[in-house]
């Protein structure tokens, strides 16, 4: 684009009779990163996804293109964007009896072959060693000797508990969110929520979560936690019971 991000930004302001202090209200996004973005001095923001974030939301009040002028700073900030990120790639599922004939060099129609003998063999044995009935059955009684002990039907397994905590997002205003459970892996991708959106609910072991602003309700293991209303990005950790940590700016996850 001919003019900056900042430029484009500040003469569309400019040209609506606005004020930063305006802005801020309307946005949730505080004075100091609108100048921020104004000025393009990135390194105030608290990363590359928070400038994407802030840039679009600005340039969607202002009636401009936030897509195009979002996608015109991570170009110049030389960033992959979440959609160009390299996949993974997932092995092709192999079932058990293919994965046998792969390690043994049969083919399926062997396999198959096997298979039919060795149930014939099965149902052979089974007649063979049951066919007068005596060798399963107790000395005088009607019940089979391996059949369930006195009392009845065995009880059943337990079910185990299922571990880690919940999470559920509500927003109560345009919010940007990056969520990432126990292990790193993003469950909320740096998108924005618009007002009323949810997310989750999400089970893991414990999650990091950064917020663009506290225009944000969210429910940890059913109860409603307390974040402070602030149009400043705020991020916690929340670890398996629940628990939860207001994480420094350096702490705080990006999805970049």
């Amino acid at each position: 684009m001919e003019d900056g991000v900042g430029k484009t930004l500040r003469d569309a302001r400019d040209e609506r009779g606005l004020d930063l202090a305006e802005v801020e209200a309307s946005t949730k996004i505080h004075i100091r990163f609108l100048r921020a973005l104004e000025e393009e001095d990135w390194g105030v923001l608290p990363g590359d996804a928070y400038a994407r974030a802030f840039t679009r939301t600005y340039a969607d009040f202002l009636g401009l293109d936030g897509a195009r002028l979002a996608e015109g700073r991570r170009h110049d900030a030389g960033v992959l964007g979440p959609a160009e990120r390299v996949p993974r790639i997932e092995p092709d599922p192999v079932v058990p009896g293919e994965r046998a004939g792969h390690l043994l060099g049969l083919s399926p129609g062997a396999i198959a072959a096997l298979l039919a003998i060795g149930l014939v063999t099965v149902v052979a044995v089974a007649a063979l060693s049951g066919g007068d009935g005596s060798s399963s059955r107790r000395p005088g009684g009607d019940h089979p000797a391996t059949g369930p002990q006195r009392g009845g039907k065995a009880a059943p397994e337990a079910v185990k508990p299922v571990s880690g905590a919940s999470l559920k997002l509500t927003a109560t205003a345009e919010v940007w969110v990056c969520l990432l459970d126990a292990s790193g892996e993003p469950l909320v991708d740096g998108q924005i929520l618009a007002s009323g959106g949810e997310a989750g609910p999400f089970r893991s072991g414990s999650f990091t979560v950064s917020f663009g602003n506290g225009e944000v309700s969210m429910t940890v293991n059913g109860q409603q936690a307390s974040i402070p209303a602030t149009s400043s990005p705020v991020g916690y950790a929340i670890g398996a019971g629940g628990e939860m940590r207001e994480l420094a700016e350096g702490e705080r996850p990006t999805c970049t």
